[in-house]
């Protein structure tokens, strides 16, 4: 069987601020019910879904080692595509099994695809479906069910658990990569867009006030720590944030931070998505829609100022400071 490849996603957002920034030749800029509602989502700073790529497995052993970590070594209960609910140990190797991922294997269809040399491609992928804190855990676990039904029903097999051991409800969802008719599941940035939008759609379906925008358009920057740092921190392991913050303190002793490329590329971001609220605010005073407007305004005059890793390390280090010293004060006046 040949190995296609399946490749999900817009490239555009659905609330593409640049966009709206540069009116047509009437100069009127029409918004769909669609983009009015994601709008008002937006200002009114509704909860944003997550949807990411985690680990997945290159190997029919790392499927196995991987669903014995997202069902906890059989204590959680795996819910499978055709409504199986599994829960025990020993479960991960039959549901591989009924998978067939050996068979892939066989067949040159992964992980090398039967080319020396290739990079491992994977067996299984696993996305995390997430939502902040509060949000109902069976709702959530509803809105995730219904997502990979319509996603990938009768074509990939795949597998869900859901966690609530942490602040915010997530599911994991494991997907094999192969479809049963041989097609490969790419994954990239389009598609992730696209899931988050339509994971949205099925939460809000079940009473959530869900919404799926880019950071940029929120006036929100990210801390760009690579993964394997952020585990290697939580294990209590600080070497190398704290590398960075002696090197940043010595730049600062030197009279400041040295200059961060990345810092003119999230001005001119900011400066895009400003410009391009502002169109849409224009847009719907046009429309009569003052009131909108007016939130939109509001909403772009609340943005934190744009900050890079390092400037976000040097405030979170200068809180710290501020907080120690306050501790040591409030020490001294007992």
């Amino acid at each position: 069987m040949p190995n296609r490849a399946t490749k999900v996603g817009r490239e555009e957002p659905l609330l593409d601020l640049r966009s709206f920034a540069r009116p047509g030749p009437a100069g009127r800029i029409r918004f769909s019910p669609a983009q009015l509602e994601q709008i008002v989502r937006t200002v009114s700073r509704a909860r944003e879904v997550v949807v990411k790529v985690s680990k997945g497995a290159t190997s029919t052993a790392g499927g196995i080692a991987h669903l014995r970590y997202i069902d906890r070594n059989g204590r959680l209960e795996i819910e499978t595509d055709e409504g199986d609910h599994l829960k025990g140990k020993g479960i991960e190797k039959n549901l591989t099994g009924d998978w067939d991922l050996d068979s892939v294997n066989a067949q040159g269809r992964g992980p090398y695809r039967g080319k020396a040399g290739r990079k491992p491609a994977r067996l299984v992928h696993n996305v995390i479906l997430s939502m902040p804190k509060g949000t109902p855990p069976e709702k959530l676990l509803l809105a995730s069910r219904d997502f990979a039904r319509d996603q990938f029903s009768l074509k990939h097999r795949y597998a869900l658990v859901l966690h609530t051991d942490q602040d915010h409800p997530h599911v994991h969802l494991v997907i094999k990569a192969v479809s049963e008719d041989g097609k490969r599941l790419n994954i990239r940035k389009a598609t992730l867009r696209e899931w988050r939008g339509l994971f949205a759609q099925h939460l809000r379906a079940h009473g959530i006030a869900a919404n799926a925008t880019e950071r940029a358009v929120r006036g929100q920057t990210r801390s760009r720590f690579k993964d394997a740092i952020h585990r290697t921190s939580l294990r209590g392991d600080y070497r190398y944030l704290r590398e960075r913050v002696q090197r940043m303190a010595g730049e600062l002793r030197d009279g400041g931070l040295k200059p961060n490329s990345g810092k003119a590329k999230l001005l001119e971001t900011r400066g895009e998505v400003i410009t391009g609220w502002h169109g849409v605010a224009d847009a719907l005073v046009a429309a009569g829609q003052g009131a909108l407007a007016e939130k939109i305004w509001r909403f772009i005059g609340r943005m934190r100022w744009p900050l890079t890793t390092d400037e976000q390390l040097v405030s979170k280090l200068e809180e710290r400071t501020r907080i120690r010293e306050r501790e040591r004060q409030e020490e001294r006046t007992r």
